[in-house]
């Protein structure tokens, strides 16, 4: 079957085919029972737009791009479903990249998201390297930071608290009469994995501990298999009373090699995760963990994206700042 084109859609519904243009592209300039007309001729047809030209036409797709550190996360699966709701509802499709933590790929994968001529990127940056971020808005697609703060003020950023959230994680196992605390991380070349670990030493010293005394465990991966390999150590160097994992996937695994080893969580040690995954309540021992507003992030991320996208002379750069929220369950009672 041939493909149906613009001008069968004009001819169909009486129009010329640059009304039909002006539906699809500038349905403002059209009077409203035209624009009726013109969109049951497109349904009535099976016409699909050829995105390829149209991108040609105006330098950029209705796409934008994702880039994330970990997809295999469930938090970043949260986030990600936020920014495609949003999207959908705007009329445009997401491309996603995932890093795996390592720059290298994450310039490659902005390099292939530019050649799509992406409309704008949404990005937790691997790396504190600002420079091809800025490439990026050279060549005119905007850019918006997910889970990670901006530092200047011509960039929107959507970001949690991080130094907030290991404090008050650190805190909740000390008030609950431990000394010796452990923070099992993942590579502290991650900026959250550093500010939560800042946070946990900030609790320490609220306490009257030396924050110095705080035993980092630091793992390749922010994975479960991970988190259990990170609970060997900790059970070969003597258990602390309290542990503290960046993620919650690095404390379930813990949780795991514990319980299998007959460690009892929490009469003997007390374990808290961060990001409140689905698998933290489902857990053998209910997993305490710091909850954050993925979804929230990936769509509100993705309105400002849009905004600075299709309102630059009007669009106001934002940094916005959750807090996390504890929630306490049985690893720590």
């Amino acid at each position: 079957m041939a493909m149906v084109s613009i001008k069968d859609v004009a001819a169909h519904a009486g129009v010329s085919p640059g009304t039909v243009s002006n539906v699809l592209n500038r349905p403002g300039k059209v009077a409203p029972a035209t624009r009726e007309r013109v969109e049951a001729a497109i349904s009535e047809l099976g016409f699909v737009r050829h995105g390829s030209a149209s991108t040609l036409r105006a330098g950029h797709s209705r796409t934008i791009g994702l880039s994330v550190i970990d997809i295999g996360n469930p938090f970043f699966t949260e986030v990600a479903a936020g920014v495609e709701d949003v999207a959908s509802e705007l009329g445009y499709a997401v491309i996603l990249g995932n890093s795996a933590g390592s720059q290298d790929k994450e310039e490659r994968n902005l390099r292939v998201l530019a050649e799509q001529r992406v409309r704008g990127v949404l990005i937790t940056p691997s790396g504190e390297d600002p420079a091809r971020l800025d490439r990026l808005r050279e060549h005119g697609i905007s850019v918006v930071l997910v889970d990670h703060p901006a530092h200047r003020p011509d960039q929107c950023a959507v970001a949690v608290d991080d130094v907030a959230g290991g404090r008050a994680a650190a805190a909740h196992v000390l008030a609950r009469g431990a000394r010796t605390l452990a923070y099992v991380t993942g590579p502290l070349t991650i900026r959250q994995c550093v500010e939560r670990r800042e946070g946990a030493k900030a609790a320490m010293r609220a306490a009257g501990l030396d924050p110095g005394d705080l035993r980092v465990v630091e793992t390749a991966t922010m994975t479960a298999r991970a988190g259990e390999k990170a609970a060997a150590d900790l059970i070969a160097g003597g258990l602390p009373e309290a542990v503290f994992c960046a993620n919650d996937l690095l404390a379930l695994g813990v949780l795991r090699a514990l319980l299998r080893s007959g460690v009892r969580v929490p009469e003997e040690v007390a374990l808290i995760g961060y990001d409140d995954i689905d698998f933290a309540a489902a857990s053998t021992v209910s997993l305490t963990s710091m909850r954050q507003p993925t979804y929230q992030l990936g769509r509100i991320a993705t309105e400002l994206l849009l905004d600075e996208c299709d309102n630059p002379d009007t669009h106001a750069h934002q940094h916005i700042m959750f807090q996390p929220e504890l929630v306490a369950r049985e690893s720590t009672q």
